[in-house]
């Protein structure tokens, strides 16, 4: 009788030990999807930020005209990476655009003045923006 308890509480608890072990390891599993896919989804709006930003930053820079609805998807991509992203990279995205806004109010820059911009590092706007979205991902870095 007692070998009979002893084996089905052995059975018992190899069973539990396999599903409790499969439980564990499909969690991580969706887990570690979920982490992948929401990192994709930041790269890809990291990307268009750096795009729109880079484009609109040069249209201050050389402005003929007031015309900043440019600016409309620059600030529609921070919206939408304010959902994602962490608070330094949200931080730095406002101040690009701040620049920007400050750029487009000032006066053109000529040929020389955007030499020394790009020679002085003054001309690299999302450096700081690059930095913040790498640091988001130090962590997860094995």
């Amino acid at each position: 009788m007692i070998s009979a308890i002893a084996a089905l509480a052995g059975a018992v608890i190899g069973g539990l030990t396999s599903v409790t072990m499969s439980w564990i390891s499909q969690d991580m599993q969706q887990k570690a999807q979920a982490y992948a896919h929401n990192k994709g989804r930041r790269e890809e709006l990291y990307k268009e930020f750096i795009e729109e930003a880079s484009k609109t930053y040069i249209a201050a820079l050389q402005h003929t005209d007031t015309d900043v609805t440019s600016m409309v998807g620059l600030y529609a991509t921070i919206s939408r990476m304010r959902v994602l992203s962490s608070a330094p990279v949200i931080e730095h995205a406002d101040k690009i655009a701040k620049t920007i806004v400050d750029t487009y109010m000032s006066p053109n820059k000529s040929l020389p003045e955007l030499r020394e911009m790009l020679f002085n590092g003054s001309f690299d706007v999302l450096r700081d923006f690059s930095e913040a979205c790498r640091a988001e991902w130090e962590p997860a870095r094995p």
